[in-house]
């Protein structure tokens, strides 16, 4: 990807231990997405693309416009912030997937959403 368009995605997650039911295999999660546009064009977020697995090896895959309902436009510098969640049925999992961009300049392309874990506290190292 040209140095104009580059989209860093960071995640950081937190177990919601008061809205899950373990015995009910309900694990909820909330995690906060920070899209850092470090290229040269300003860009819009379009949609996101999120594949969303549990230790069963179950996937979800999510589709839609945009991120909490907005579009964001990043200009090259700024930052754009969220909080989200996920819920699963097992106590471990993972999330990866993209957003699409559309730059000022008319080009689209991908951000890629590395995998994060989703795990409740001591589970994983």
């Amino acid at each position: 990807m040209p140095a104009e368009y580059d989209i860093k995605v960071e995640a950081e997650t937190d177990y919601i231990a008061g809205q899950s039911t373990p015995d009910d295999n309900r694990y909820v999660f909330a995690y906060t997405i920070t899209i850092s546009n470090q290229g040269t064009v300003p860009a819009k977020l379009l949609t996101r693309h999120w594949y969303i697995t549990n230790s069963d090896n179950a996937v979800q895959e999510v589709i839609g416009e945009g991120v909490v309902g907005e579009q964001p436009h990043i200009a090259p510098g700024e930052s754009y912030q969220y909080t989200s969640g996920a819920i699963l049925e097992t106590p471990v999992g993972s999330m990866h997937g993209s957003y699409q961009m559309i730059a000022d300049d008319g080009n689209r392309f991908q951000a890629d959403i590395r995998p994060f874990n989703l795990s409740i506290p001591h589970v994983l190292n």
